[in-house]
């Protein structure tokens, strides 16, 4: 998670275990993937902290929340 510039304060697993998505203090979201340990992608749009993130069942879509956007969908 170094690729943040601020603290993780939420972490998401997929279901199937090979990505997880971060949220952070320097406001943005972040998908990994984890049999690498890179960051595959970086999703912007929040102005605040993203204090929750969330992966749907099938691994398909992210939820992130911040205290200044009541949440933002992702898809692959």
């Amino acid at each position: 998670m170094a690729a943040h510039t601020g603290d993780v304060r939420a972490l998401a697993i997929s279901p199937n275990g090979r990505l997880a998505v971060s949220g952070s203090h320097d406001h943005t979201v972040r998908v990994w993937d984890l049999s690498t340990g890179k960051c595959m992608r970086v999703l912007l749009g929040h102005t605040d902290v993203v204090w929750a993130v969330a992966i749907s069942p099938d691994g398909r879509m992210a939820l992130s929340a911040s205290p200044s956007v009541c949440g933002r969908l992702a898809r692959d």
